[in-house]
């Protein structure tokens, strides 16, 4: 027994010694991809040396003798930190993932090539000017010198992460950097989504019941769409599609493609007498942040603020007298077209003129572990033709048709980088203006502050459409009318604009901006009704404003959304019944209602009402609308306020939602959200327990930064992800949308991954913040730093003043021209 047990002891011993070298190996190499800030570097591509000097958050501040090679000394730094992402982005753009990542990501790598995105990227870069080309080409040399370092250095091949995939790199091209920029265009769109979202309910729903559930913005109303049942009677109307849930899909879900919030004041309305902006630009989290901070000197002076790596351009920042921002336009840039294919020849399809050819041509998909799989990609006149088993267009494809897209995206003559470029050159809100006519997509609301001035304008190419277009581009129309099809696009100056307002004050929340008639109303998509009415509030509450002001504007939780439907859902509910026994679902839903009763609205983390009003209002939606649309509901995961307030208001009859169809009793509004509230305290009480005073909303609402790849893998999903407990909620102007869906539906998946707050009275004094930290590796101190600073609602400064960032800089690079 005694020799069993030594012999079993040093198997153990040596089992254990041989993990530990394993981990101190893989720590070893995953550490050589470490950057070292503090060193120099000979490279080729530059004139004259360079400096990259890293303030105590590791911001690269960029000094060199030429644009060219301040842009390369960009690259370099992007490569340096985010090597990994950015060529999972480009693999992404090109539709080349699945070289790596086998048969699941084959479906994502199918419709980046039938969008031929990175085909028109290259298309693109003949039609920079030479300001942009210089730049495109500098900041790819920066970030091939940098692979030529990592190669000749044996530097950990750049990132843990090609330890664990193909090391395999190319090197870097202008066309890469203008294929990242469609990308987030497909990121940030929503509207084809909608149209399949709006097609599909119309199947089940009469005009009048899909008005409720897909409400417009409040505003002028509409003339009634054509049912898309008329139009194709051949489309199934039970049709299912399985939700996509991949983190590496090319696209966002519905709700989760695009928000932000922008304002700015005008001298007149600030007390320092200079103009304020403030931008917090809302994407998915992730680890590490989509945006990277940067500052670069260049000979029209320096500029800071948020990149995102591969794009050799500030996509929202500041220079000493000017700051520009972005927020989600909502403009309504895509359209889907159901294509009648030839019964003689499904390689034609009808067109005003009778059946044409469409454009036809192969790609050949390699997949890991697999034979190449060849594909037939084909466009019509109106656009690429994308398969049924892309975003459930199969439900609504009528048999003998396919369906196309167009997308102001699909450009081969896109100047959005050039638009970039001279943006970050511009000194005055004109300039600015100016710069905004070159972009094309995607399609933003720009918020511009000079020293004197305001304005906001939406950029991006705005389809123009014919008046008697048979849907108005709210639900696929046939693709071989005329009047259905796009006419161009309309002239720069119809964008809406608005400059030096008479109040001082602009602002944008994705809100609806302009209520205008088609074909000129920009969108009947917007995406926000609630949080500008708190951004209103706050807004007119003060006579002038501070940095302070909008800072604390920035951070607000407190939902306006929480404080209009309690009050109309619960009605007749407060305090209406006597007081019950201890321990039973009666007494449990008192409790509830005496806290949200005393409750201000306020989405904060540490408190149990946010829980409680989030949960209640996601089981009264579910009840509402789940006898009506079926396995439809699943659909909609986000309390949209304006569907609740119409059915409790019972605008146009809506009321009649309350009514459960398959039972014989005729339900009313309050016993409904009486049933819906029981609904959430069984969730509640079967995922939290405990007493209702113990919830807190952070421990639901927890912001996930995760790794797109690693995120799921076990073990290393605790070093690569980011956890963190949040306020806020999904109508909040601190906002932190949840999932909708999983285990946990209130898991904050989507906000501000950058934060910026510009004061022009006094510039060095304005801050920001990014989500996560500059690194993208997770052993380096810089990967999850700023993380708890922006989740306290921190910020760190955002100054010019090299000295400054010299003072208490953590290393300078110093990138020497190779002789």
């Amino acid at each position: 027994m005694a020799t069993a047990f030594r012999w079993l002891l040093r198997l153990f011993t040596v089992i254990a010694g041989l993990a530990i070298a394993a981990m101190l190996l893989a720590y070893y190499m995953a550490s050589r991809s470490l950057p070292d800030y503090d060193a120099t570097v000979q490279v080729d591509g530059l004139t004259a040396p360079l400096e990259i000097v890293r303030d105590h958050a590791d911001v690269p501040h960029i000094f060199g003798a030429s644009d060219a090679d301040v842009y390369f000394g960009l690259g370099y730094a992007h490569a340096q930190d985010r090597l990994w992402q950015m060529m999972m982005l480009r693999r992404t753009a090109q539709g080349r993932l699945s070289e790596i990542f086998g048969r699941r990501t084959f479906r994502f790598d199918d419709l980046m090539r039938r969008l031929d995105i990175y085909n028109l990227a290259v298309r693109s870069v003949q039609v920079q000017d030479a300001a942009t080309m210089e730049a495109l080409n500098a900041y790819s040399a920066g970030v091939n010198a940098r692979l030529a370092e990592v190669n000749d250095s044996a530097l950990g091949r750049g990132a843990p992460e090609f330890f664990l995939f193909s090391p395999e790199i190319a090197p870097w091209a202008p066309a890469d950097s203008l294929a990242l920029i469609k990308l987030m265009a497909l990121r940030l769109s929503s509207h084809l989504s909608e149209e399949v979202l709006r097609a599909r309910t119309s199947l089940l729903l009469p005009e009048d019941r899909l008005r409720d559930i897909l409400p417009d913005s409040p505003g002028a109303g509409i003339a009634a769409l054509p049912e898309y049942a008329s139009l194709f009677p051949g489309v199934e109307r039970f049709a299912e599609v399985v939700p996509e849930t991949d983190p590496l899909a090319p696209y966002a879900p519905r709700e989760l493609a695009g928000a932000s919030n922008a304002w700015a004041t005008a001298p007149s309305r600030a007390a320092s007498g200079g103009t304020l902006l403030a931008n917090d630009p809302h994407l998915g989290f992730s680890a590490p942040s989509t945006w990277y901070l940067a500052r670069l000197e260049l000979a029209a002076g320096g500029v800071i603020g948020g990149t995102i790596p591969g794009i050799p351009a500030l996509m929202v920042g500041r220079s000493q007298h000017f700051g520009w921002g972005i927020t989600s336009s909502y403009l309504d840039d895509q359209d889907l077209y159901v294509e009648e294919l030839n019964p003689d020849n499904p390689d034609e399809v009808r067109t005003p003129d009778g059946f044409a050819p469409m454009e036809t041509r192969s790609s050949i998909i390699r997949v890991k572990d697999e034979a190449p799989v060849t594909i037939q990609l084909q466009w019509t006149e109106n656009g690429p033709v994308i398969p049924g088993q892309h975003f459930g267009l199969a439900s609504i494809t009528p048999p003998g048709h396919v369906m196309s897209l167009a997308w102001t995206a699909l450009s081969a003559e896109d100047t959005s980088m050039t638009a970039a470029i001279r943006l970050m050159q511009a000194r005055t809100v004109e300039d600015g203006l100016e710069a905004g006519a070159l972009f094309i997509a995607p399609s933003q609301n720009l918020t511009l502050a000079d020293a004197d001035s305001v304005a906001m304008k939406t950029v991006g190419a705005m389809p123009r459409r014919t008046a008697n277009h048979q849907t108005t581009g709210r639900i696929p129309a046939p693709g071989w009318l005329a009047e259905n099809r796009w006419q161009g696009w309309m002239n720069y100056a119809a964008n809406p604009e608005f400059i030096d307002p008479a109040g001082g004050i602009l602002g944008n929340t994705n809100n609806k901006t302009v209520n205008r008639p088609f074909p000129n109303h920009v969108s009947y998509h917007w995406g926000d009704t609630q949080r500008i009415q708190r951004w209103r509030r706050l807004m007119q509450a003060r006579e002038v404003h501070t940095r302070e002001s909008f800072i604390e504007a920035q951070l607000d939780t407190v939902s306006y959304s929480a404080r209009s439907l309690l009050p109309l859902v619960a009605a007749d509910l407060w305090y209406a019944d006597e007081a019950a026994p201890a321990r039973t679902p009666e007494r449990r839903r008192q409790e509830a209602l005496e806290l949200l009763a005393n409750w201000n609205g306020e989405m904060n983390e540490h408190m149990p009402e946010p829980l409680l009003y989030a949960a209640w209002m996601r089981a009264l939606q579910d009840r509402l609308i789940r006898d009506e649309i079926g396995t439809l509901a699943r659909e909609y995961t986000h309390v949209d306020p304006v569907f609740i307030e119409r059915v409790f208001r019972n605008i146009n009859g809506a009321g009649v939602w309350c009514n459960v169809i398959q039972s014989s009793a005729t339900e009313s509004c309050t016993e409904i959200a009486r049933r819906s509230l029981d609904d959430a305290l069984v969730w509640i009480d079967e995922t939290y327990g405990g007493s209702l005073e113990s919830l807190r909303w952070g421990d639901a609402h927890e912001a996930a930064h995760d790794h797109a790849v690693l995120g799921d893998v076990p073990l290393l999903s605790w070093i690569v992800n980011i956890r963190q407990s949040t306020s806020g909620g999904d109508n909040t102007l601190m906002r932190g949308l949840t999932s909708g869906t999983g285990t946990n539906p209130f898991q904050n998946v989507h906000g501000a991954g950058y934060r910026g707050v510009y004061d022009f009275a006094d510039p060095d004094s304005s801050v920001f913040i990014i989500t996560t930290g500059q690194s993208g590796h997770p052993l380096s101190r810089h990967y999850d730093d700023l993380g708890e600073l922006w989740r306290r609602g921190e910020y760190i400064p955002m100054s010019l003043d090299p000295e400054l960032a010299r003072a208490a800089a953590v290393g300078v690079t110093t990138l020497m021209p190779r002789d």
